[in-house]
């Protein structure tokens, strides 16, 4: 069954803090991209479930672009874009799964969930999987308000979306950046804990 368009637009907020816990884990992305922990397919398959999930065009557009040069074939792709995450290989389906629920559960999933997938995949290769879903999750939670913004002034407005709430992202959006990448790196110089739980 196809998701609801428009079921995750992000308050200004929450863009904050998508922006601060990206910034807490892309270097474990980075290091399980150089270890081969994370392939390319491997990474693709989770920012398709997570872009599924938060219905963003910009970002649909590119990765399956990057999923295609990855090695995925097109029916995978569609599929996976489509919410069938059937065809992902089933050492990466935990990882897959967990990438749609940490979407839909706009950032804050169970520690249950967290701890689940240390098991399953130890903790290096855990943390570079929350790096490339926290990634993807800023360039849905940004990418939604921009594409619809320019959509917009094509004549083709986005029903979820209004000029005010796109405005708002692009400029108070860009201003709170730098400030959660210095939050964000104060926070890993402290050594504080990546995930926090409810």
């Amino acid at each position: 069954m196809k998701r609801e368009l428009g079921r995750k637009l992000y308050s200004i907020s929450e863009l904050y803090w998508i922006c601060y816990k990206a910034m807490r884990t892309i270097r474990y992305l980075s290091k399980a991209k150089k270890s081969k922990d994370l392939d390319e397919g491997f990474i693709e398959r989770i920012m398709l479930a997570v872009t599924e999930v938060n219905g963003c065009a910009i970002c649909s557009y590119a990765h399956s672009k990057m999923a295609l040069e990855a090695g995925m074939s097109n029916e995978e792709i569609q599929k996976m874009l489509a919410g069938i995450m059937t065809d992902a290989p089933p050492e990466e389906m935990s990882a897959v799964m967990f990438a749609q629920y940490y979407a839909e559960s706009r950032g804050n999933p169970s520690a249950e969930a967290w701890n689940r997938i240390v098991e399953i995949y130890g903790l290096s290769k855990a943390r570079g999987i929350l790096g490339a879903i926290r990634i993807i999750m800023l360039g849905n939670a940004y990418g939604i308000p921009w594409s619809s913004f320019f959509e917009r002034f094509k004549g083709k407005p986005d029903v979820r979306s209004n000029i005010l709430y796109e405005t708002a992202v692009i400029i108070i959006g860009s201003l709170l950046l730098p400030v959660a990448m210095i939050h964000a790196v104060v926070s890993n110089l402290l050594g504080l804990p990546i995930n926090t739980f409810r």
